[in-house]
């Protein structure tokens, strides 16, 4: 049985939604649970107490560093360690993006982006301290896939997937690993976008499950994992085996091995950024007869 005795987990945007669920679902599997929110008073914390759990409020802005690195610092003063960060704090200012101010588009990277790294910066060297931690970043596929009017908040859920990407790697020396979450759910930011039935059906409770899963102790990491109405899927990225041009490179030519180029039959993920570069030029000196050892 999945377990959180003696942990701590972070939750932002844990009043309402998703944040609420995660928080109660920690809470009843054992983990200590710091409910971040924006100042607002913490029913989740009262709800936590009252089933025989251990949660404390810790109000912040998290695209706030200062206010960010006091929430950590108070959250180490309380119980002494973080072993759990889960990012779900964030907002909507959706416009098509003609019409969009670029403040309102910076807000939301502001809060989505920067303050999902301001927290995952905060407990990273406690992490990393430790040998232990779990964390999940909030995507969505607005990001994923796009959506239309919400150039901002798609642009900002995209980044948690590079930010994962980098954070793996970094990470995997201390067993921190790192997974990003593309939710479908019926929440205070979806109201009156999707039909009540299926609202209905894509309560929050229908996703936690598999985010206590990717901040377990047997965790994978670098996972994209999508979920909505308990139905659980990974969304995978991957190369195309591609062709290499032979001659002389011209656009012509790339537009004639189009079909080549995005033909996904064996398609695969890479590794890192550097297995790509090193897909490319060993392609290349196999073509002109260099011995590249590599």
């Amino acid at each position: 049985m999945i377990r959180f005795d003696d942990q701590v987990a972070v939750v932002t945007g844990a009043e309402a939604g998703l944040g609420r669920s995660h928080a109660l679902g920690l809470a009843a599997r054992g983990a200590r649970v710091v409910v971040n929110d924006m100042g607002v008073p913490s029913t989740v914390v009262s709800e936590i107490e009252a089933a025989g759990g251990q949660a404390v409020a810790a109000p912040a802005d998290v695209s706030d560093p200062v206010a960010v690195r006091d929430m950590v610092a108070q959250v180490m003063d309380h119980w002494g360690r973080i072993d759990i960060l889960i990012n779900n704090a964030g907002i909507l200012r959706d416009k098509t993006f003609a019409k969009m101010d670029m403040d309102d588009f910076a807000k939301v990277i502001n809060v989505h982006l920067m303050g999902t790294a301001q927290c995952c910066h905060a407990v990273w060297p406690i992490m990393r301290a430790q040998g232990y931690g779990r964390i999940v970043l909030t995507a969505s596929g607005s990001g994923l896939y796009g959506n239309f009017g919400q150039s901002n908040y798609g642009a900002a859920k995209a980044a948690m997937v590079g930010l994962m990407n980098v954070l793996h790697l970094e990470g995997a020396r201390d067993d921190i690993r790192v997974n990003t979450l593309a939710p479908t759910a019926a929440t205070a930011m979806t109201e009156g976008l999707l039909p009540q039935a299926a609202l209905d059906l894509l309560q929050p409770e229908t996703i936690t499950p598999g985010v206590l899963h990717l901040v377990s102790q047997d965790a994978p990491s670098r996972a994209i994992l999508s979920a909505g109405g308990g139905t659980f899927a990974i969304t995978q990225i991957t190369e195309t085996q591609g062709a290499l041009i032979e001659g002389e490179i011209t656009p012509e030519a790339v537009a004639a091995a189009w079909s080549k180029i995005s033909d996904p039959t064996d398609a695969e993920p890479l590794e890192n950024a550097f297995a790509q570069t090193r897909k490319y030029a060993l392609r290349a000196a196999k073509a002109k007869g260099v011995n590249l050892d590599w």
